[in-house]
């Protein structure tokens, strides 16, 4: 049986409010798209943060290629590659120099820049200082920082943010391309729409927990979810 890229066994992490994620199980393999959906709050998150190590479990378990979170040698963490909440970089440097320092941080070789750049349509703003791009352009910097090494794991939280259409598209093919390479990836999003175009499976998170799967082929799909959503809301308050 072949080892998953990413698997969550048991994975609870709960906060002094309450909030947080209960009792998560989730595999992710290679070739994979997975798109994660909730309403805001939802824990989507709080969830990836836990997979990448920013956040601790207070229970259950977390593998990155069959090994325990806590003992992953710095060599496979780069080859994971992430954009949680908002893109980060130097706002002094510009956007080539934060995806050259990417790349070296990664020990990617710098020739990929170039061709991210190009992927992303960054090549009018390579020697802007990051500070002074648009909302859409630094969402396309990180993007492309996190996708240039050409990662086998991929968690993108919400990355559709600020995209406009054009955006979406290329990052919609980015994503397909990876997978297509045998890239693990996962992706929350409130744009069923969007994530029922690429994912393989898609995971209902409420009131941090999985509560179960959409297909991504079906009619419909908003309607399902909210369904969903809602039968589960009136179990747990009967």
């Amino acid at each position: 049986m072949t080892t998953p890229r990413v698997a969550l066994r048991g994975v609870t992490r709960q906060f002094a409010d309450g909030t947080g994620v209960r009792r998560i199980s989730l595999n992710l393999s290679a070739g994979e798209i997975v798109a994660l959906v909730g309403l805001n709050g939802a824990g989507k998150t709080t969830l990836m943060r836990v997979l990448l190590g920013m956040l601790s479990p207070d229970a259950g378990t977390v593998e990155l290629g069959g090994v325990p979170i806590g003992h992953v040698p710095s060599a496979a963490w780069r080859t994971v590659g992430h954009l949680v909440e908002y893109p980060l970089a130097y706002g002094e440097l510009t956007a080539r120099q934060n995806l050259v320092l990417s790349a070296r941080l990664h020990r990617a070789p710098v020739d990929v820049v170039d061709r991210v750049m190009a992927e992303f349509a960054l090549g009018p703003y390579a020697d802007k200082r990051t500070r002074k791009l648009s909302l859409g352009n630094r969402q396309r910097l990180g993007l492309a920082s996190a996708l240039q090494h050409d990662p086998t794991v991929i968690v993108l939280d919400e990355p559709t943010n600020s995209l406009d259409p054009s955006g979406v598209i290329t990052l919609r093919d980015a994503l397909r391309c990876r997978a297509a390479n045998g890239s693990a990836v996962l992706v929350s999003s409130h744009h069923l729409d969007e994530v029922a175009r690429i994912a393989d499976r898609i995971e209902v998170l409420n009131d941090g927990r999985l509560i179960g799967g959409l297909d991504p082929g079906a009619d419909e799909l908003e309607r399902v979810f909210f369904e969903q959503v809602r039968a589960d809301d009136e179990r747990r308050h009967r």
